[in-house]
This record gives structure tokens, C-alpha cells and sequence, in this order.
């Protein structure tokens, strides 16, 4: 099939399955602020997530109810309308890049990250005001458990230490082989 003139990516799939691996591919974007799929991917799934972005900056109940129709997912879409729409309210699009970091061992295939333009790589994507009430209090509920529950033995705080040591080790060794 020639590519000249064609306004989308295909995939070699039939038009449900292609549009279930978009909107799998939306959704998983949506709730974990990055993702990691190859560059013809990102580039189409960034076209229907801006547009769905933009659509939520309206806010009304009847882009809800399209955005609805367009990804079946509550969450996903309550995530859109209150939060990424309000992030990025002043900004009049391009809300994701796409970061090429190599080919995939298996099929050469060209890997990108896809991710929100203000995701944040330490943490998580920035916290909303209910967010940071919800940490507060679970914090202060951490703390009053802590005072109740017995004081734990030396060594399990020590393995916990190890583990974490690992972890952080693991981590900066796998951001390292990205770069």
C-alpha cells in the first residue's frame, strides 16, 4: 500500500484492533504520565492525545461524554478533565514529547519514551492540591501507627536498607544504559 496522502498510521491491523491499541496505548499514557512503545506509535498516539487534552480544556459535560465514547475508561477521562486540562490550561498545545532512545533488541524496532511535557523523572507528574492534602494525611496516619506498633528489630531495618540501596543502585544503572 503507498504511503503518499495517508492522513494515519495502520499498523497492519484492521480498524478495532488498531483502535484498541490506541486507546490502550492513550489510556496507559494518561495514567502513568510516560510510556515506552515504538516512535510510529508515539507519533499517532500523540496526535489523539493532544486533541483529547484540548477537548478537556472545554470542560462541559458534553466533552465528557465524547472523551467517554472515545476512551471507555473513568478514570482515564476524569484524569483528563481535572487533571492534565487545568495543568496545561495556559499552554496551547504540544503537551508531549517524544524522546527516541534506541532500537529494541529483538526487531531493531526504533523505541521512544512518549511523556507529558512537565513530567518529572524523580517523582511522579506534579502533585494537585488534593494530592498533597491526601500525602499530608496519610503521612500523619504513617506517624500515629508508627507510635502503636511495637519498634521493629535492628536487622529488618537493616535488609530494608540493603533492599533499598539495590533499588537505587538498579535505578541509576538502567538511566545510565538510556542515555
Amino acid at each position: 500500500m503507498s504511503s503518499h496522502r495517508r492522513r494515519v498510521k495502520h499498523f497492519d491491523r484492521k480498524s478495532g484492533p488498531r483502535k484498541a491499541l490506541l486507546r490502550g496505548l492513550v489510556i496507559s499514557l494518561i495514567e502513568h504520565g510516560r510510556i515506552t512503545t515504538t516512535v510510529d506509535r508515539a507519533k499517532e498516539t500523540r496526535r489523539h492525545v493532544e486533541r483529547a487534552i484540548t477537548l478537556g480544556k472545554k470542560g462541559d459535560l458534553s466533552t465528557t461524554r465524547l472523551l467517554m465514547s472515545r476512551y471507555p475508561n473513568k478514570d482515564a477521562v476524569s484524569t483528563i478533565m481535572k487533571d492534565l486540562a487545568p495543568r496545561f490550561k495556559n499552554r496551547p498545545g504540544g503537551y508531549t514529547r517524544i524522546i527516541k532512545i534506541g532500537r529494541r533488541p529483538g526487531d531493531t524496532a526504533e523505541m521512544a519514551f512518549l511523556e507529558f511535557v512537565d513530567y518529572n523523572f524523580e517523582g511522579e507528574t506534579p502533585k494537585t492540591e488534593k494530592a498533597e492534602k491526601a500525602a499530608a494525611k496519610s503521612e500523619t496516619t504513617k506517624k500515629a501507627a508508627a507510635k502503636k506498633a511495637p519498634a521493629k528489630k535492628a536487622s529488618t531495618k537493616l535488609v530494608a536498607a540493603k533492599k533499598k540501596a539495590v533499588k537505587k543502585t538498579q535505578k541509576k544503572a538502567r538511566a545510565a544504559s538510556r542515555a
